[in-house]
Order: structure tokens, then C-alpha cells, then sequence
């Protein structure tokens, strides 16, 4: 296996295209056409995770955190990211980043901090703002069902927790084909009359590449007619921050202790308790204080995230409790989540997860 048939697959789950502005995902550094001898996951690549990938024998660091945030200018040893960048580069080590897209993904980070509190019907927070687009495609009856399986097969028709959704309507197609034409049916110069199912189905502008030229090339015609519409529908399911229920309601003070112990936490920060039940949850790993007002839009008892700004907690106006968590807490089990995503698709590939924790903060 190289390293690009993981990485791409990792990126069919979590597009590149789904990564906020600011991000920089992706392959950071290394040949995704090199043999994959193993691959190590961590939340953060730095010196000892790259002599970590040396000792274990792994060519490929997968980290949450892009280790290139910035532009760099010189590759000198001033800071720890040159230095990761040069010690990587000697040991012929790859390093790729799956951040803000494995965030917005529907089953990705978020999903495993719901898992984890044992919340149930979780729901993204925030949709993206990828575009969606409906593909109309006109198809010989008889060829319909091998068009729309191409179609299904390249990502098109998922809504939500369904796939292979569509939408079918029979009726007669026409057309005249020129002197030059080498039509699948009908004669040269001759109006021809063909049963025809007009093929509905949905999918994610980034999918548009490698959609389209699928279905021309499933298309038993010279010059298939289709049309690609673009929608006003906000993907719901993919996006920032998601929320839930919790099985049984919960004194504040109760579920915060639940918290504390199922994250590890040294500490919570958090805004005046308000003397209710928690029963609605909202959360997002990482950096979450943009996400405050959904959460309160969707009525969450409380909020969970990580770095949290002072100023930011009078936001909650007695309306919501939020709970800084801490960054490194709320993101920790990605690692796992990272392992379980590549061994369900790679059965007889066992990736390494990090003995270090690269939690820079700590509490006294």
C-alpha cells in the first residue's frame, strides 16, 4: 500500500475541501507515492512524535494539528516546527494533517466526543457552507439502473443517515442526429423517439470531478444530456460543533464531574451554574466560543469546548452554562478515532497510536 491510497481515502471521508480558510491540511511534507511501511497518529507532530514514527519503524505521522500553519521562509532550527520539519525530511517521514475537515465531518471528531458522553441522536451544530448541487441526467431506460449505481458509487445520494437517494420520472427523450453523429440509437438525420427515466440525485461540489466524467462514461450515449443545478440547502450534515441528549438528565454539578473524569480534565472552567437540569448537550472539540450562539439557539443546558476566552464567558447571560474543557482534552480521543476509521477500511493494517501526550498545558 502507498501512502496517497490512505490519504486518499481519508479525504474521500473528510474532503480537503471542507477545511475552514485559515486550515492547511493535507500532506505537509513526504512522497504520497512511497511504499506505507506503518503509520503513527497523533493530536500533535512535534520532535519526539517524529523520533517516536523513527523507533516504530512508521514513515507516516497523521496528525489532527497541521504542524505548517504559517509560511515558512527558512528551515532554520529557531523553533520546534523547523525542527520536526528537518528531522522528518532526514528520516524520510511524511507528515499529513486532517484538521478542520475531519472536524466538520458527520462521524469525525465531534461524533467521538458524543460517544464518549454517552449522548444519543447527535446533530451537527452548524452545517457547512459547501455548496450542493442536483445532477439531472436523461438515460435509455434500459441503462438507467447501471447509470444511477455508477452514480451511487461515486459519493452522489447521501442525505444524511441515508444513501443511494433519487429520484426517477419516465418519459420520451428526442433527438436528430447529425451527418457527423454516432448515435447509440436512431438514424443519421432522423427524429428519433426513446423511452428515457430522467435521474435525479444530490451531492457535494466537491465530488463535481470525478461525478461527472463517471456518469458520461456510464452513459451508453455520444453526448448525454444532463444538467447540474446548484442548490440553496445547507449540507446539515457536515459542519461545526454538534449536540444532543443525554440518556437521563443530570444535575449540573453531576455532569460535570462526569465531565471531568471521562476527559481527564485537570480543570473546568466554567460560567455560574444555574440551578437546572442538564439534559440537551452542545459541544466542539478545540477552539469553540463561534459556536455559543447555535447552541443557544438550539436551547443546550450547556455548552462544552476548549480555550475559551475571559471576555467571552459574559456571553452566556444566564442563558447556557459553558464549559471550557480544554483544548488537548476535548480533541484527545481523535487519535482513536483516527485508528478506528483506517482499520475498518484496512482490516490487516494496524497503525500506531502516540505514547506522548503533547499537551503543552499543564496544572499545578
Amino acid at each position: 500500500m502507498k501512502i496517497s491510497d490512505l490519504t486518499r481515502y481519508l479525504e474521500e471521508l473528510a474532503p480537503l475541501s471542507t477545511q475552514e480558510s485559515y486550515d492547511n491540511c493535507g500532506l505537509l511534507t513526504g512522497n504520497a507515492s512511497d511504499e506505507l511501511k506503518n503509520a503513527l497518529i497523533c493530536l500533535d507532530c512535534t520532535e519526539d512524535i517524529i523520533d517516536e514514527a523513527v523507533k516504530k519503524k512508521c514513515n507516516l505521522v497523521i496528525a489532527h494539528h497541521p504542524l505548517i500553519f504559517k509560511g515558512i521562509k527558512k528551515l532554520s532550527a529557531n523553533n520546534y516546527v523547523n525542527r520536526t520539519l528537518v528531522k522528518a525530511i532526514k528520516n524520510d517521514i511524511a507528515i499529513y494533517a486532517i484538521h478542520t475537515n475531519l472536524d466538520n465531518y458527520q462521524y469525525g471528531v465531534n461524533k467521538k466526543i458524543g460517544e464518549k458522553l454517552k449522548i444519543s441522536h447527535c446533530q451537527i451544530l452548524q452545517g457547512t457552507q459547501e455548496s450542493m448541487y442536483k445532477l439531472v441526467v436523461y438515460v435509455p431506460q434500459q441503462h438507467a439502473k447501471h447509470v444511477l449505481d455508477t452514480l451511487f458509487q461515486q459519493g452522489a445520494g447521501h442525505i444524511g443517515n441515508y444513501s443511494e437517494c433519487s429520484f426517477s420520472l419516465s418519459g420520451t427523450g428526442t433527438f436528430r442526429a447529425g451527418a457527423d453523429a454516432n448515435p447509440f440509437v436512431g438514424k443519421i438525420d432522423e427524429r428519433h423517439h426513446e423511452p428515457e427515466e430522467r435521474i435525479e440525485v444530490i451531492f457535494p461540489s466537491h465530488l463535481t470531478k470525478k461525478l461527472i466524467p463517471a456518469m458520461i462514461t456510464a452513459h451508453p450515449y455520444e453526448e448525454p444530456a444532463y444538467d447540474i443545478l446548484p442548490l440553496m440547502n445547507e449540507n446539515a450534515y457536515s459542519g461545526a460543533g454538534m449536540f444532543g441528549e443525554l440518556e437521563h438528565e443530570l444535575d449540573e454539578k453531576d455532569f460535570l464531574q462526569k465531565l471531568k473524569s471521562t476527559f481527564g480534565c485537570g480543570i473546568i472552567r466554567h460560567t455560574p451554574l444555574l440551578g437546572r437540569k442538564i439534559k440537551k448537550v452542545a459541544w466542539c472539540g478545540g477552539s469553540g466560543s463561534f459556536l455559543l450562539g447555535a447552541a443557544k439557539s438550539v436551547k443546550a443546558d450547556i455548552f462544552i469546548t476548549g480555550d475559551y476566552k475571559y471576555h467571552d464567558f459574559f456571553d452566556a447571560e444566564n442563558q447556557i452554562v459553558i464549559a471550557d474543557i480544554g483544548h488537548f482534552e476535548s480533541e484527545q480521543f481523535t487519535i482513536e478515532l483516527l485508528a478506528e476509521i483506517i482499520q475498518k477500511k484496512f482490516p490487516t493494517f494496524a497503525p500506531c497510536l502516540t505514547e506522548h501526550n503533547t499537551n503543552p498545558v499543564n496544572y499545578f
